[in-house]
């Protein structure tokens, strides 16, 4: 318990002193913590996820490629009904 009012006791003094500072300070930390517990860190790592890398380019079907979609709405990749249901 007096780890916690010393730092009060420092807060209140470099707040006396120093409030644009103090304030700075403030905002840069909480800069670096908000993403860690934002629910969104969430969900953006999930839409990299389904992102892909390379996006597909038109080819020439010579009636032998059994891994290339016939249609552009063709479903193939990950699934993103998660992001539909939120």
């Amino acid at each position: 318990m007096a780890a916690f009012g010393k730092v009060g006791t420092f807060l209140k003094n470099a707040w006396a002193k120093e409030p644009v500072i103090t304030v700075s300070a403030a905002i840069g930390i909480l800069a670096v913590a908000v993403p860690l517990v934002s629910p969104y860190t969430k969900y953006t790592a999930l839409l990299n996820q389904s992102t892909p890398y390379n996006y597909p380019v038109p080819v020439r079907d010579d009636g032998n490629m059994p891994d290339v979609p016939g249609r552009p709405t063709e479903k193939l990749g990950p699934n993103l009904d998660w992001f539909k249901n939120m």
